[in-house]
């Protein structure tokens, strides 16, 4: 029997999607990878893979599994074995720089950002931008490293605190700060690639760092918003956007099929997308109150997924005893 097998390296964002998968009583597989040997001698088992592999891994003491999940999916796409968020999807994941330059082939706004290979080059990057800006690494998630800098003084102190924890891809991100009229920023969800809602997620009970990254981390006591309730996250019913075909046109062309896109609008009503998030997480209380679930919808998705390569054709001549 095929599965589908997902890969992962943190076990809390995954509970949701083995729940939704045990209504379905659909067959799966978890690959859990941190690190270990992989045999590009053998063939990977048959099914269809759902890389959910996270741009914050290492941060979680994962350093490599970003790296070995490449491996993996080059000896997948080898094997021709069917993959949901493939080789394409995993190295935009890992590089807000490659987000922005593919984001733009579709006509669509990122903030204004120059990348800084290393410490020293932060300054001169940020007096080209003007103040405020927002310093950031390439290669994050949770937040990581995001800082609202308001002026150069304030940027010569960032940079001489020791505690100041470099990119693990060596590369800072400077970025113009983007003012928002309203405290909230916007987070559409796609499954298949195609969208499934958007939520509106409340940025106003204070915040250091630019409201488009907040990642809010152990708010209320709970690690992530995304798995632990919170009045934070609303869904927004009947949600249109011009960037919601753009997205679609973007998740396809780069072999993306579960996505959450995230975007910020400025007081002059100028939509700017910061963020592509290729292991999407949702907020259940925010679900629970719309009535919806994104994690049933994947779960759903990658089950006809797998009934699909697991169907057995009929041909003509066989029916006709030829």
């Amino acid at each position: 029997m095929s599965h589908v097998h997902v890969i992962h390296e943190n076990d809390a964002w995954v509970e949701p999607l083995r729940a939704a998968f045990e209504r379905r009583g659909t067959p799966y597989r978890e690959w859990f990878l941190d690190e270990g040997a992989l045999d590009l001698r053998g063939e990977p088992p048959e099914g269809v893979f759902y890389n959910r592999m996270s741009a914050s891994s290492h941060t979680r003491d994962h350093r490599f599994a970003a790296e070995y999940t490449g491996h993996v999916l080059e000896w997948l796409h080898r094997h021709g074995r069917p993959v949901i968020n493939g080789r394409r999807a995993l190295a935009l994941e890992v590089s807000k720089v490659a987000q922005y330059q593919a984001l733009a082939q579709f006509d669509i706004a990122v903030p204004d950002t120059i990348a800084a290979i290393g410490r020293r080059h932060i300054e001169a990057a940020a007096a080209k931008l003007g103040f405020p800006v927002i310093v950031k690494h390439n290669r994050a998630g949770k937040g990581l490293g995001v800082k609202l800098i308001l002026s150069e003084a304030a940027l010569k102190e960032y940079l001489a605190e020791d505690e100041a924890v470099g990119p693990v891809d060596g590369t800072w991100l400077v970025q113009r700060y983007i003012a928002a009229p309203e405290p909230f920023i916007t987070r559409v969800e796609f499954v298949g690639g195609k969208f499934l809602y958007a939520v509106r997620v409340d940025t106003s009970a204070g915040f250091e760092l630019c409201p488009a990254d907040q990642c809010q981390v152990d708010f209320a006591g709970a690690a992530c918003p995304a798995v632990a309730p919170s009045d934070r996250f609303r869904i927004v019913e009947g949600f249109r956007h011009p960037l919601v075909k753009r997205y679609e046109r973007f998740l396809a062309a780069n072999d993306i099929g579960i996505a959450g896109i995230e975007f910020i609008v400025d007081r002059e009503g100028n939509a700017f997308t910061y963020d592509v998030n290729t292991n999407t997480n949702y907020n259940p209380d925010a679900e629970a109150k719309a009535g919806v679930s994104g994690m049933q919808a994947i779960a759903d998705f990658l089950t006809a997924r797998l009934n699909q390569l697991d169907a057995v054709p009929v041909w003509l001549g066989d029916v006709a005893g030829v």
